[in-house]
């Protein structure tokens, strides 16, 4: 019988290794006749042709008619790909005139930004990275590809893997978060999602990791402004991510506004050429941002449009988003030799492949066959769920999970804004298809009374204050929504105070005047600072904006009929002051710490002039975040009691096995996320005082108790130093198995060469 089972377990492999070795004899013919393809073709095309593929036109996303000289150009073989064309109608007719009536019969690629969802809008980006869920971020950009490939869309700019260290930033809201491991996970199943299992099936959209590279690095979190990044740091921190997305094969990737230590991304050699073409081997296509090449002239590194054209082009951009500078100048340019025709044919080879890839050659016609059906059922569960799973329970001193019988009273400006709540980049969302907690606890049955107290949440207007004040004393808890409206994150919208805007603060300062106990329920695309009112509520659930379906999972986990499973992807401040705050930065020759931190209030009066504890700190908000990196509470609470390692010393290639003992020590079941964080204690440049290398999302009934193991590679370990070589080095390494990136229980092993 072993025998026969071994027999069977060979077989299986062998065939299951026969098959991959088809599909990969498959692809590399498919690739072999791509080539031969995309051969013919240039030898055909004239160069203003050429130059035509590289060009990213479009219209408002509004438009009610098709202009003239739009068609012309496709009809002239002028334009590769178009933006924001949404009518049905339009993408056909523009696709129709590109297959059959221009000179080489190219098809377009209609492209949009679907961000978080297309209709059925899912958490945004920060949120569904607090899920820590690989199957979350792959399940939302499925249904979204799903949902936008039904009307033409095959195209999309996303995800977005810039790594955000500080709040202000507008974009934040868009982010994977701090860390870099974490947003590898992200950025890998987003690709995979966006573009499922084949490029050429109808349902799938070429994904673009953006913004390429360092945006989420700008001073003083100032969108579009300058960014100072070593390169060690630039390996290490802000190129991981991009290479996941990469490995996932992803199809584009687009560059950013910002400029790297003096040069734009735009036209930044370095990064294109010798880093994403020469050591990542991408062999898809570059697209700039919207008009980030002609942006060149203001940072003051291109004289004018021309010279704009000639940065990009010998720094390997290969297609232009909106702006001219290509259309204008690349023949002149050629024809002068300051670009070659070699580079072009290199954009043209590019995108043309991408175009292959995604089958539009052999079907560049919508499949109206196969239209979406917006707002399926299946499609807004998994919306509801992603949002459960993103909510980050911050405080709770027993008042959650409420009792079914609990009179409340709603209030909030965020209680019903069915638009705010689908948050940034959201054009194709529908606020009807929207259910806001108002809806879900009209829908639940709830014993409630709502009054918003302010219109919306910049309003400062205080004459709704004492109806509030009275549902509040006439009710058992208090659920107060609050947050900024969706139009105050994303894009060009940083802001140097995050606190809750307009009156907010003061409305909780109120309500808490009547003894009730208050749940604050934050809606926002960015983490807020509340040290002015933490200690005015009970309990503090961060649901970000949650998207279509974020009232009714919010109803669920008030009444415990789901858990808060939410993680924090940032370091959440006390103070904008802190900012850029993140958990994985390094030891100072004085490390702050509790024993020696002196506090402003601490001082004497009239006190001798001291350094007041040598340590690096602020006098004022100390020197640990509000919340850290990876903190997120749950309606059970679990104990770790041990870890060990299977090895005090390892070496290189080989793994260490770290297990630890964790217990539900409650009444109800729950899941914890069981994270795992190293640090390199001595390295030749310093190292991260630590670095998140692994987590686990496990179950517990209540009371039991379950050893998790994690694997760690040598590989892991890996870091590029000040030479850009990256290697692991012998040493010590401390690492810890705990809740969150401030705690845990720790253990050493040593690295041996």
């Amino acid at each position: 019988m072993k025998q026969y089972y071994i027999l069977v377990v060979l077989l299986c492999f062998l065939s299951c290794s026969k098959n991959e070795q088809n599909e990969k004899k498959a692809v590399s013919e498919n690739e072999e006749k791509y080539e031969h393809i995309i051969n013919k073709l240039l030898s055909k095309m004239t160069l203003e042709e050429k130059i035509g593929q590289t060009n990213l036109r479009g219209t408002s996303s509004r438009a009610k008619t098709l202009s003239e000289e739009l068609k012309q150009q496709v009809r002239a073989g002028k334009v590769g790909a178009l933006l924001n064309v949404m009518k049905i109608e339009f993408v056909d007719e523009l696709q129709k005139i590109a297959v059959e009536e221009s000179p080489n019969k190219i098809p377009l690629i209609f492209a949009r930004d679907v961000i978080h969802g297309f209709k059925t809008m899912f958490p945004i980006p920060l949120g569904i990275a607090a899920s820590w869920d690989e199957d979350i971020a792959r399940t939302s950009s499925r249904i979204a590809a799903i949902e936008s490939s039904s009307v033409g869309i095959r195209w999309t700019f996303a995800p977005m893997l810039d790594i955000a260290r500080d709040s202000r930033w507008g974009r934040i809201a868009e982010s994977p978060g701090e860390d870099p491991y974490l947003a590898s996970v992200l950025g890998k199943a987003y690709v995979e999602g966006f573009q499922g299992d084949s490029l050429n099936d109808p349902t799938s959209i070429a994904a673009c990791a953006k913004h390429y590279i360092g945006y989420g690095a700008a001073i003083g979190g100032r969108d579009y402004n300058t960014t100072i990044i070593s390169k060690p740091l630039m390996h290490n921190v802000y190129l991981p991510p991009f290479e996941s997305a990469l490995n996932a094969e992803v199809a584009t990737v687009m560059t950013a506004f910002n400029e790297i230590n003096g040069v734009p991304a735009t036209g930044n050699k370095f990064l294109l050429k010798d880093v994403l073409r020469g050591k990542l081997k991408f062999d898809g296509f570059v697209v700039s941002d919207w008009e980030s090449t002609i942006e060149m002239i203001a940072h003051g590194y291109a004289k004018n449009e021309k010279h704009v054209a000639e940065l990009a082009a010998n720094a390997g951009l290969d297609m232009e988003m909106t702006s001219k500078a290509y259309e204008n100048n690349l023949k002149a340019l050629i024809e002068e030799g300051k670009v070659s025709e070699d580079q072009l044919n290199e954009f043209v080879k590019n995108i043309l492949r991408i175009k292959l890839r995604l089958g539009l050659f052999e079907m560049p016609y919508r499949d109206t066959k196969n239209e979406a059906t917006f707002y399926k059922k299946s499609h807004l569960e998994k919306a509801k769920n992603a949002a459960v799973k993103s909510t980050v329970m911050l405080k709770n001193t027993g008042v959650l999970p409420l009792a079914k019988t609990s009179k409340v009273a709603l209030i909030g400006p965020m209680v019903d804004a069915p638009l705010d709540q689908m948050g940034t980049w959201t054009f194709d969302g529908e606020k009807e298809h929207t259910l806001t907690p108002l809806d879900a606890f009209k829908t639940a049955n709830i014993n409630y009374n709502f009054i918003p107290g302010l219109t919306h949440s910049r309003a400062t207007s205080k004459k709704e204050f004492k109806k509030a004040v009275a549902i509040a004393t006439a009710s058992d808890v208090i659920v107060c929504v609050v947050g900024e409206e969706a139009i105050l994150s994303g894009e060009a919208h940083s802001r140097a105070s995050i606190d809750l805007p307009g009156a907010q603060e003061d409305l909780i300062k109120e309500l808490a005047k009547t003894d009730k106990p208050i749940v604050l329920v934050i809606m926002a695309g960015r983490p807020i600072t509340i040290t002015n009112i933490i200690d005015d509520v009970d309990s503090v659930l961060m649901t970000w904006h949650p998207g279509t379906m974020g009232g009714e999972a919010l109803q669920e986990i008030l009444f415990g009929l789901s858990e808060p499973q939410g993680r924090l992807p940032v370091s959440w401040p006390k103070t904008a002051g802190q900012l850029p705050y993140y958990y994985n930065h390094k030891n100072t020759g004085r490390p702050a710490n509790k024993d020696d931190f002196v506090a402003i209030y601490d001082i004497p009066v009239g006190a001798w002039q001291s350094s007041l504890g040598n340590d690096s700190h602020y006098l004022d908000a100390g020197y640990t975040p509000h919340f850290p990196f990876g903190y997120g509470l749950g309606y059970t609470n679990f104990r770790y009691d041990k870890v060990e390692v299977s090895k005090d010393t390892i070496t290189f290639n080989e793994d260490i096995i770290i297990k630890a003992t964790i217990t539900n020590t409650g009444i109800r079941a729950g899941k914890e996320v069981v994270q795992l964080y190293v640090q390199d204690v001595v390295g030749s440049i310093t190292r991260p005082v630590r670095e998140l290398k692994g987590f686990q999302h496990i179950n517990f009934e209540p009371g039991e108790t379950k050893e998790v193991r994690f694997k760690l590679s040598s590989k892991s370990l890996e870091f590029t130093n000040h030479k850009s070589v990256k290697a692991a080095e012998e040493g010590d390494f401390n690492i810890w198995v705990g809740p969150h990136s401030a705690s845990g229980l720790k253990h050493s092993f040593y690295l041996k060469n």
